[in-house]
Order: C-alpha cells, then sequence, then structure tokens
C-alpha cells in the first residue's frame, strides 16, 4: 500500500509539471518563478531516486514502476529548469533592447 500511494503522489506530480513546463514555454518569462524552487524539488527527487537504490529491501523487479515515475518526474522538472534558463536570457534581451530604445 504505501508503493500505491507514493506512485499516486508521483502522478499528480507528474500530471502538474508539463502543464507548468507548457506554460513557463509560453509565457518567454521567469516573472513568477524561482530557480530556487525548481532547484529543491529536483533534489528531493535524486534523495527519493537514491532511497530507492540504497533499500536493500527494494524488489527492483517487482517495483521498478517506482523509479519510472520518479525518473520521468526528475525529467519534467528539469525541462522545467531550461525553460526557466531560457526564459531568463529572452528577459535579458528584452531588457537590453528597452535600455537601447532609451
Amino acid at each position: 500500500m504505501p508503493e500505491i500511494l507514493e506512485i499516486v503522489m508521483l502522478i499528480c506530480f507528474g500530471f502538474s509539471w508539463p502543464i507548468n513546463v507548457i506554460k513557463a514555454y509560453k509565457a518567454r518569462t521567469t516573472k513568477g518563478k524561482s530557480v530556487i524552487f525548481i532547484s529543491l524539488i529536483l533534489l528531493g527527487y535524486v534523495a527519493g531516486i537514491t532511497s530507492k537504490f540504497i533499500n536493500p529491501d527494494f524488489d527492483y523487479a517487482g517495483k521498478w514502476y517506482v523509479l519510472f515515475f520518479y525518473f520521468l518526474n526528475f525529467t519534467m522538472v528539469s525541462l522545467d529548469l531550461f525553460m526557466y534558463i531560457r526564459n531568463y536570457r529572452l528577459d535579458k534581451k528584452r531588457e537590453a533592447e528597452l535600455k537601447n530604445q532609451n
């Protein structure tokens, strides 16, 4: 049962991150985003993945799907971080263009 609840949590987060990535792509700005928050979420997923690998009782063959969702979510949050970097550069470019116009 704990694994099922963990998967439900990961699926809920998993549905949220693609929506967040798409929103960041369309917004083309970092306003309202926090690179520290994104980094902490990534660190949390790394901790969760690591906990599975160092747990001697974890049954990889029977419960590989838990790791699958951790890696999938880690990938989605990484995409969100890349969108942050992209949008940060776009923000800087817009600021430079505004300075050049004045």
